[in-house]
């Protein structure tokens, strides 16, 4: 049958002789019915029990006279691509053929890329086989090359910094520093200090000339995350920077020379604050060069279980624990959840379900409970507007408290989840005590670091 749109084909009348098949050669399709073989011999859904446990990465078409909804559940569960039901049309089954081609010609597109990225920048940490991460890693491999200043899009959690780090590895600056900031997480006052350096005497408190943070990546990459954030005002000076290719400190008159590359990263929509007057529009095309966007999680489901298999492998090290694997109820339940702190959230939740696991099995009891029915946790606060409406202020309170609740009472890392800094969330946590009276505790007053 498959002869009719040109493939060159192999056939086997039993699972052994398929599985013979198997190791003799690679294939691209496996197109196999259900009932393969004589009764009470192995069938086909053995068959695709046997590419599974062997991780033959080729897709796997189950054919059946007689379908039925458990049937085709049950293939589905066990990794098959597709169930048809006998008779098929033969446009139909040549359509489905060759999307299941394609789609392992992609896989093995994206497992080089993987490899590359992560023999050459050691970043196991950039996951992912869906077209969207494929498109990523294809970008970073043509732009990481070159001198110009890339934008990298995306929420909080989605791996921002992963991907600036990537980008100076792989460049011709890989053999010199590498520096980070979150821009948010310093206070305004100090931030000018930090990006430019500043001189001896040059406000109280500055004792001796310091070198600021672009100077420190000199002929290397300034990763500036959160660029969002910034203000006008060192909007102006950030882009007389990049305009000039040198400095002044503060307190200073010397012109420095610098030679930065320069990545920087948001999860603002950054077109919208510059028709809203927020940021600067020169500014926005300078940094703009390149952009990478980065998908949420939610909209590369397929890669939770990768993404989960990698982090239970990183903590199992670190632990000294062998990595267990995940129960199929557990990954269902992974895989429904909104995951609003991407792959940040992710990792932290399987860290948590490895310390909890026994028996080398991660189940649904090790994972939080905000991740049972999908959902992002219980729903909001009782309290409603005349038209049925939550306020968004007690909204944004039941989820810092939520998440305050998940770290343990760590705000660092609840920070990190809400995509805010510490100093803004022990603010939100103050107004809180504050409009109450003091009367309720202070979530963040037995917090941790």
């Amino acid at each position: 049958m498959a002869e009719h749109f040109g493939h060159e084909v192999v056939t086997a009348a039993s699972v052994a002789e398929a599985v013979a098949r198997l190791a003799e050669a690679g294939f691209d399709v496996i197109l196999t019915d259900l009932a393969l073989g004589r009764k009470g011999e192995p069938s086909g859904l053995d068959l695709l029990r046997h590419v599974q446990h062997e991780n033959l990465e080729v897709p796997v078409v189950l054919i059946t006279g007689q379908a039925t909804i458990d049937s085709a559940m049950e293939a589905i569960r066990e990794g098959a691509y597709d169930y048809l039901s006998e008779p098929a049309r033969l446009d139909a089954l040549g359509a489905l053929l060759r999307r299941a081609i394609e789609k392992k010609r992609m896989s093995e597109e994206m497992r080089h890329l993987q490899r590359e990225v992560h023999s050459r920048w050691n970043l196991d940490d950039i996951a992912g086989r869906s077209p969207q991460m494929l498109e990523v890693y294809k970008t970073v491999a043509r732009v990481a090359p070159g001198r110009t200043n890339v934008l990298i899009l995306g929420e909080s959690g989605t791996g921002k910094e992963l991907v600036a780090r990537a980008l100076h590895h792989q460049s011709t600056r890989a053999a010199n520093r590498f520096v980070a900031v979150n821009v948010s997480a310093i206070p305004e006052g100090l931030l000018e200090s930090e990006l430019f350096g500043h001189v001896r005497g040059a406000f109280t408190g500055a004792t001796a000339t310091r070198r600021g943070l672009f100077e420190e990546a000199h002929q290397g990459t300034l990763f500036l995350d959160e660029i969002g954030d910034l203000s006008m005002a060192l909007q102006a000076k950030l882009l007389r920077v990049i305009q000039e290719h040198s400095l002044k400190p503060v307190g200073g008159n010397e012109e420095r020379k610098v030679d930065v590359r320069l990545v920087v990263a948001t999860h603002r929509n950054l077109e919208d604050m510059v028709r809203e007057g927020r940021f600067r529009e020169d500014l926005y095309y300078r940094l703009n060069v390149i952009s990478i966007s980065l998908p949420p999680l939610r909209e590369r489901r397929e890669d939770i279980p990768l993404l989960a298999e990698h982090f239970l492998r990183k903590y199992g090290n670190e632990t000294g624990r062998p990595a267990p694997r995940v129960s199929s109820e557990a990954l269902r339940l992974l895989e429904s959840y909104g995951w609003p702190g991407n792959v940040r959230e992710l990792e932290n939740v399987v860290e948590r379900a490895l310390l909890l696991s026994s028996h080398g099995v991660i189940t649904p009891d090790t994972l939080p409970p905000r991740l049972h029915g999908g959902q992002a946790g219980p729903g909001p606060p009782a309290r409603e507007t005349a038209a049925g409406l939550v306020p968004l202020d007690e909204l944004i309170r039941h989820h810092v408290r939520q998440v305050l609740e998940h770290t343990g009472g760590n705000r660092t890392r609840a920070a990190q989840l809400l995509g805010i800094s510490r100093r803004t969330l022990h603010r939100m946590a103050e107004r809180e005590r504050r409009a109450e009276g003091g009367t309720r505790d202070d979530p963040s007053r037995s917090t941790t670091d």
